[in-house]
């Protein structure tokens, strides 16, 4: 995963969402990032209507589809699905997340996947961090002139956590160590 000094590696991260699927794209060079190009995948047909889930998450694969035969990134990241309150929402989410797996996989890209946790440990340095607290840190570590769309800078964040080998709570967890009352335990 680590690239050697002056080798580009391009790096898709995606925000999925059943209304918005945020996307980001990266290059690193050796411990550099360089912004490349984000924005959303919006499901909506049009300004009343919204589609049926099918259509919706075709809407998902064919937008994911073209972002990768316009910018040719090398690897792709994805936000894992959180549990929330209502559970027909996750599911929802949840298929929504698959249709975009689903659009990076045929197109033979490796797939990592983060919490949204590790995410933000790896780009504020605080898991409980703010979407403005993510928007703010991602426009200054790759130096935007403004902060980009919540869904894009939550793409955006999670490349970044994939460049930086997703260092934070996930790095941690691999390597057989834990976190607990803030504190590092074997």
């Amino acid at each position: 995963m680590v690239a050697a000094t002056g080798t580009v590696v391009r790096i898709l991260g995606i925000d999925p969402g059943l209304r918005v699927t945020g996307f980001g794209l990266i290059d690193r060079i050796g411990s550099k990032l360089i912004y490349v190009g984000s924005g959303c995948i919006k499901t909506s047909i049009n300004s009343s209507a919204t589609g049926s889930l099918p259509e919706r998450l075709k809407i998902i694969l064919d937008g994911i589809a073209e972002v990768i035969a316009n910018y040719c990134p090398q690897q792709a990241a994805i936000e894992k699905v959180f549990v929330n309150v209502n559970p027909q929402s996750t599911l929802l989410l949840g298929q929504a997340r698959g249709a975009a797996i689903s659009g990076l996989v045929l197109a033979g890209l490796p797939v990592a996947e983060y919490t949204a946790l590790q995410i933000k440990q790896a780009v504020v340095g605080q898991g409980k961090a703010s979407k403005d607290q993510v928007q703010q840190m991602v426009r200054r570590l790759l130096a935007l002139p403004g902060d980009p769309s919540p869904d894009a800078a939550d793409a955006l964040a999670c490349a970044i956590c994939h460049a930086h080998g997703g260092q934070g709570m996930g790095a941690l967890a691999t390597s057989g160590y834990r976190v607990r009352n803030g504190r590092l335990m074997k």
